[in-house]
């Protein structure tokens, strides 16, 4: 008789060694590793189908299509809505407003005459209905139940036949049969293939509220992001009202998608344009200001980016950021230096973007390097512009993907002029805007900055040189 198998498994990752050791050799976490005894393997019987298999011509694909849950910004991320029988995970920071958001598409899924079912494993029933009466998200449909046990909760859905179950969270709740404690890898991976075998059997669309780390990663073995079908990560600062939800992985949509949401007193409200919460309201060019318009997945946002540049009486001087990459800010005050002639290295440089936004995009080196310079110089632009490029180690302004959407998001909201890559191919300028096509980041800075702006030209011309 073959004999039972003694390994160690991390709590935090899933790492399994055949030998004990004081560090997990994926996670690098110390004292996670715990001893576990597995059956050994045996050879799997054949077993003849239920069903059999058919060609692909012959599936119908209709049942596979998404539901509108009634929140726009969600369905935007989500590709057409809820997938009846498909898993969501949605993690995010703590207080950033996942379990708002999931009772106010509860409700609205209650609404439309689709039963569903809100469990909660972290708080009471009458602490939800306190939310709910705040947020307006209240209707006969919309079944409550504080439960941490797995199998409880799956009795629930017995009873209540939903078509819509919202889960919070996964690391709170624990099936009675398997070793480990709430949160743990064992748990957690028991817990979702439950929800995941149920919601494919019942046809029945499950949201799954999941916590994160300190690092911003998804709590849990990575296998939880495989089992389920979609991933969105909640995003938000904790003193700003702006929320983002970003799909990090998406089988029945763009996986690249982004919807945003402003939270307010009465709860969690769309925001369809948000370009206007990036940039300020006036369009009097000021000193250290340029805008640029960065792509969120497939939408435009217009973010302005800020610059302060004053004496440093300390031997190296500060770089302060928020909203721009540090490094992407050292290499743009690295490439002024050298090939623009701004001198930086005896001055604090102080970056930051309007509204909480963040320009993580390449394409936004170049309004960063024109903010920098404006400071620097002391001299605003000589109109509202905004600029796309890449800028390389050399200087050069590289071309940046996107472009049509930027300049028609730019134009929208009342820029007048656009610096881009003079390599750029692009269809006509919309109405209204000027487009200046610029070879290096001292072309750029002559076109909006000082008296000589002939280093530039329209896009598709020929340059002259300065």
């Amino acid at each position: 008789m073959a004999k039972n198998n003694t390994i160690h498994r991390c709590s935090e990752c899933g790492w399994e060694t055949p030998r004990w050791a004081g560090r997990c050799g994926r996670c690098q976490a110390w004292g996670s590793l715990s001893e576990v005894v597995t059956a050994p393997a045996g050879r799997t019987p054949r077993t003849r189908p239920t069903t059999t298999a058919q060609p692909i011509t012959e599936v119908e694909a209709r049942s596979a299509r998404g539901v509108a849950t009634g929140i726009g910004e969600l369905d935007r991320v989500l590709g057409e809505g809820l997938v009846p029988g498909a898993v969501v995970l949605l993690g995010g920071e703590p207080g950033v407003g996942k379990s708002t958001l999931l009772l106010e598409a509860a409700a609205r899924w209650a609404a439309a005459g689709r039963r569903t079912l809100y469990v909660t494993a972290e708080e009471s029933a009458a602490q939800v209905r306190l939310r709910a009466d705040r947020t307006g998200a209240v209707h006969p449909e919309l079944y409550l139940a504080a439960e941490s046990d797995l199998a409880v909760v799956l009795g629930h859905v017995e009873e209540v036949s939903p078509t819509l179950l919202v889960l919070d969270s996964v690391q709170t709740v624990s099936a009675g049969d398997v070793e480990g404690v709430p949160g743990g890898v064992t748990q957690v991976r028991e817990v979702t293939t439950a929800l995941v075998r149920v919601a494919k059997r019942r046809a029945m669309a499950v949201v799954i509220v999941g916590h994160v780390t300190k690092e911003g990663a998804l709590a849990g073995p990575r296998t939880l992001e495989h089992l389920v079908d979609v991933v969105l990560s909640f995003e938000g600062e904790s003193h700003g009202t702006f929320r983002m939800v970003r799909a990090t992985k998406n089988r029945f949509g763009p996986a690249d998608e982004v919807g945003c949401f402003e939270m307010t007193p009465d709860g969690i409200a769309e925001v369809p344009d948000p370009s206007g919460l990036f940039a300020s309201p006036t369009h009097t060019p000021a000193v250290g200001t340029c805008v640029t318009v960065t792509l969120q997945g497939r939408r435009p946002l217009l973010t302005e980016v800020q610059a302060l540049v004053v004496p440093s009486p300390l031997q190296s001087p500060r770089r302060v950021c928020h909203g721009v990459e540090p490094g992407r800010l050292a290499m743009t005050l690295a490439v002024l230096q050298r090939h623009a002639k701004v001198k930086l290295h005896t001055r604090d440089v102080y970056a930051a973007t309007v509204g909480g936004g963040r320009v993580n995009d390449p394409a936004g080196d170049l309004a960063t390097a024109v903010a920098v310079a404006s400071a620097a110089r002391d001299e605003p632009p000589v109109q509202r512009v905004a600029a796309f490029g890449e800028i390389s180690l050399s200087g050069e302004v590289r071309p940046v993907p996107g472009l049509e959407r930027r300049l028609d998001e730019a134009a929208r909201l009342g820029v007048v002029l656009a610096l881009v890559p003079l390599r750029s191919a692009t269809r006509p300028a919309p109405p209204g805007l000027t487009v200046l096509g610029v070879e290096t980041v001292a072309d750029a800075l002559a076109a909006v900055l000082g008296h000589d702006r002939a280093a530039v030209v329209p896009l598709g011309a020929r340059k002259v040189a300065g």
